[in-house]
């Protein structure tokens, strides 16, 4: 089987730093070749992932350009598009995967290919698309709970759902404990529907230090700060916000962290806190921190349910102030269990495996 994957022009992949979709991407290819299947990757020219075949139209990810006007541009994306269309000509593709937000969906709907679109966000966007698609295409959610949230237009397109992986859930189960100190950590990008504001209120409350590790806006670190555009809504909702809870001690802001830091940050942790206002569609997140053994504390919405189990890997509550308490309560729970479930449940060759039944459904 040939499968055309569609990572869109944003980022390489893997990324560099920051780069959810393109994180999943480089999580899932691998394992789909081990399973036989040839990759042709649209994505950038300076990707790294290796792949059988690599469709590029620019030489290095258009992320910058997001921050333009529309009409400097509009014509990233359908350039993009454009090339998977005429590769797709050539008749040597069995299934195109996109993930693209909505121009993907709209380019599957008439490509004529057995396709599959992978939803990755909040599915209340785009109500005029995504309340009419038609056509041949197939689409995913990344939890069951995302696609309660779907038109059901686009809930008729459903084959199913396919949770996220990690490659930390590899062996999770065969390593040794961490010491764990006596902090909980928000990982993630700073903003409203995270909550940052609501953790580091209650670290203040309820006596526990937080340490918030992501960027704000644009901003990666402090010293970004000083010059971010303050109507960026990010960067507004830190200083409204979070920043009055920010003294350095009980809450403390240390910006983006990545690879090995990230891990040993969130591996060192009491608990994972995910003060949710919003419904989390993936969780990306969830499952690293349980691949590395840190309960997860949050708030019952969006995936966390599907993949967090209550008093055996994490803690769950529909009330924010009760939330405060959990991250006490967390050292009962047993870091093994968390890797355990991590390595039955969240490896990229579940992932792989999951996505490959799909594509054999479609074809």
């Amino acid at each position: 089987m040939r499968v055309l994957v569609n990572a869109g022009p944003w980022l390489p992949v893997p990324p560099r730093g920051y780069g959810g979709i393109e994180n999943v991407v480089a999580t899932l290819v691998p394992e789909l070749r081990e399973l036989g299947v040839e990759v042709v990757l649209a994505t950038v020219g300076d990707s790294e992932l290796p792949v059988d075949e690599r469709l590029a139209v620019y030489p290095r990810g258009q992320f910058p350009l997001l921050q333009r006007p529309y009409n400097q541009v509009c014509g990233v994306v359908p350039a993009h598009q454009h090339a998977i269309v005429r590769r797709a000509e050539r008749g040597d593709i069995d299934l195109v995967h996109d993930h693209v937000e909505a121009a993907g969906l709209t380019m599957l709907a008439s490509l004529g290919l057995p396709s599959l679109h992978t939803l990755h966000w909040d599915l209340r966007k785009h109500p005029e698309l995504y309340g009419s698609i038609s056509g041949r295409v197939r689409v995913n959610g990344v939890s069951a709970d995302q696609l309660t949230h779907a038109p059901e237009a686009l809930r008729r397109h459903s084959v199913g759902h396919v949770h996220l992986a990690t490659p930390l859930a590899v062996g999770a189960d065969r390593r040794d404990p961490v010491r764990k100190e006596a902090y909980a950590v928000v990982l993630g990008r700073v903003n409203a529907g995270k909550g940052q504001d609501l953790a580091a209120r209650l670290a203040h409350e309820k006596g526990f230090d937080l340490v918030l590790a992501g960027p704000v806006g644009p901003c990666h670190n402090p010293e970004d700060l000083a010059a971010a555009d303050p109507q960026n809504p990010d960067v507004a909702f830190w200083h409204e916000r979070v920043a009055p809870y920010v003294d350095g001690v009980r809450v403390r802001w240390i910006g983006t962290v990545m690879g090995k830091a990230r891990d040993e940050l969130v591996a060192g942790a009491r608990a994972a806190l995910f003060p949710l206002r919003w419904n989390e569609p993936g969780g990306t997140a969830v499952v690293e921190s349980l691949a590395l053994g840190t309960p997860v504390v949050g708030i019952a919405r969006g995936c966390l349910p599907e993949l967090v189990e209550h008093g055996r890997t994490g803690l769950l509550t529909t009330d924010e102030d009760e939330l405060g308490e959990l991250v006490g309560a967390a050292r009962d729970i047993d870091e093994r269990e968390c890797r355990a479930q991590a390595a039955r449940r969240f490896t990229p060759a579940v992932m792989a495996a999951a996505y490959l039944r799909i594509y054999e459904s479609l074809t």
